[in-house]
């Protein structure tokens, strides 16, 4: 799907902008001895407030039972989909929640993450996070037009991997959307080693594509597992991780940050 149209463009600009938004609460609202439970309630409400839903609660993929949350808690070794139901516990400070936020609204979707740490946390833990963040800035940067989408895995792999010495997880990334929370491409976080690894590679960025573009990093290795039936994807290892996304549309210019403002959101909340 390219969007050209400026009509297109205001609507996906309207429901990333209200992704922002929520987040913007959540980093008031956010501290030691809430539940997931208390968040992921709190999440819907800010949506209602906001004329949207959320495009996350009872999505389905073959195989796995309806998603049961409005937004995505993943706590400390959850890589990504973690649900408000996996953790009993009230949070407490050092706890490192990545919180994926997905917003239709007027047939428009939204679909963003930003990590928070609970109080303060780790010289260790801000260090990871911190590269979370300039993965995902150096990717975008890489998101240029008649450019192939490898470019963009370069960059957060570069960043991530070489230079830093943490993990991506492999089998996860980002994707195209508009008004369908996943569509093609798939936007790998690193490069291929074999051909039919990520047959998207060398497409290209064109400019009216949305992207929502996803780096998701273990502070150990990459292995990840999750429970039969189960939504968490946690790391085998127990390593801490760390989950940024943002929404981009391509334009003939170059890479147009939807959820930029996401980039002012606090690393420390609480």
């Amino acid at each position: 799907m390219l969007i050209t149209k400026p009509r297109d463009i205001e609507g996906a600009q309207s429901a990333a902008t209200r992704v922002c938004h929520v987040h913007e609460a959540l980093a008031d609202y956010l501290k030691p001895g809430l539940t997931l439970s208390e968040i992921d309630a709190f999440v819907a409400e800010t949506l209602t407030k906001l004329d949207s839903t959320s495009c996350f609660y009872r999505y389905r993929i073959p195989g796995q039972r309806p998603f049961p949350s409005h937004s995505c808690l993943s706590l400390n070794d959850c890589v990504v989909h973690g649900t408000h139901l996996d953790v009993v516990r009230p949070l407490q400070e050092g706890d490192v929640l990545s919180i994926d936020i997905g917003v239709l609204h007027r047939g428009w979707i939204g679909d963003a993450a930003w990590t928070y740490g609970i109080v303060d946390v780790s010289d260790a833990d801000r260090q990871l996070m911190a590269v979370g963040v300039d993965s995902l800035r150096r990717g975008i940067a890489a998101m240029q037009p008649g450019r192939p989408l490898i470019d963009w895995a370069r960059a957060v792999q570069d960043c991530v991997e070489k230079e830093a010495g943490y993990s991506l997880v492999r089998g996860l990334g980002g994707h195209g959307y508009g008004k369908t929370l996943h569509a093609a491409p798939f936007i790998s976080n690193v490069v291929p080693t074999t051909p039919n690894e990520w047959p998207d590679a060398f497409q290209i960025f064109e400019a009216g594509q949305l992207l929502a573009v996803e780096p998701m990093l273990a502070a150990g290795q990459h292995d990840v597992t999750s429970d039969v039936n189960a939504w968490p994807i946690r790391t085998v290892d127990g390593s801490m991780t760390v989950h940024y996304e943002a929404d981009v549309l391509i334009t003939e210019s170059g890479p147009n940050v939807l959820t930029a403002d996401m980039f002012n959101l606090p690393d420390l909340v609480g």
